[in-house]
């Protein structure tokens, strides 16, 4: 048990630390959860500045979203469902950051935009169910399911290939191009805009949610309690997809342990967080607070 606390007490400051030395990888901007991360056989709650690892896996779950930040400057947005293998991450010294991205499931976009005063050279290679994608500096949406996968170029230049099609280079705005599952690919046509504008939204921010965020301010705490039940309450919110840590505190000579979850970004999403969980998983109703 003593070994299993000192894990959780210390496993949300692991992953939410960033070294001086280098840029991560990739790391976690902005989460709507529930979403995880599976590493090395555990499953975590994924947190904003956690530090993603080759053969990291993301999840996302029911309504979620999630923003993870790379280092040459793109990011990688996710919408709710979604199943994401991330390997090859990279920076050799040749300056070109390396990344492959294995979309098994859901809807995701890769942009420079919101990050492109720190963009630098990238290679890197996007495969979206059967389709695989490879980026060297661009703009796109794509989604892989159980009935068809595909991806629309919304700037920029991307080639694609498809184990039953010859391969091809996407170089306007809204091309697409994408594969019924078992199904040769179609030829690469245009997307309509406005559909394009639907498909985009399931990758934003759901407006109304909340957000975690590396600078938000605000958090739920649920109470002091002994190192079990502090522990079965760790657990459980990591069960449902919510990052949470452990504080331990001194009192009367011993030691109490109190949760907190925290990086939401305003008082009124705290609140709505602090209600959905409290009805979600028959919690007692947490408190919020600036921090």
């Amino acid at each position: 048990m003593r070994t299993k606390l000192g894990v959780a007490l210390v496993i949300f400051g692991l992953f939410s630390t960033l070294t001086a030395a280098a840029v991560p990888n990739a790391v976690v901007d902005v989460v709507q959860a529930p979403a995880w991360v599976e590493r090395d056989g555990r499953r975590l709650a994924m947190a904003p500045g956690m530090v993603l690892e080759n053969r990291d896996r993301i999840l996302t779950g029911k309504q979620a979203r999630a923003i993870v930040q790379l280092a040459d400057g793109s990011a990688i947005k996710l919408g709710e469902n979604t199943n994401v293998a991330v390997n090859a991450l990279k920076q050799p010294e040749n300056g070109i950051f390396t990344a492959a991205l294995d979309i098994a499931k859901g809807a995701f976009r890769l942009t420079t935009d919101i990050f492109r005063k720190h963009q630098t050279k990238r290679a890197i290679n996007v495969r979206s169910g059967t389709v695989t994608i490879g980026i060297r500096g661009t703009d796109l949406w794509g989604r892989a399911s159980d009935e068809k996968d595909f991806v629309c170029l919304l700037e920029g230049r991307i080639s694609v290939t498809h184990p039953l099609g010859e391969p091809a280079e996407l170089s306007e705005p809204l091309q697409f191009y994408g594969a019924e599952k078992g199904m040769a690919p179609g030829a690469v046509a245009f997307a309509d805009k406005a559909q394009v504008a639907l498909w985009a939204l399931e990758t934003e921010l759901a407006y109304g949610m909340p957000s975690q965020r590396r600078d938000g301010r605000w958090a739920l705490y649920f109470g002091q309690h002994g190192k079990d039940d502090a522990l079965a309450l760790y657990d459980q919110l990591v069960a449902a997809g919510y990052a949470s840590r452990i504080v331990p505190v001194r009192v009367s000579g011993e030691y109490r342990y109190g949760l907190r979850l925290g990086g939401l970004v305003t008082e009124r999403e705290a609140l709505a967080l602090a209600d959905r969980l409290a009805r979600d998983l028959h919690l007692p109703a947490p408190t919020v607070r600036r921090h």
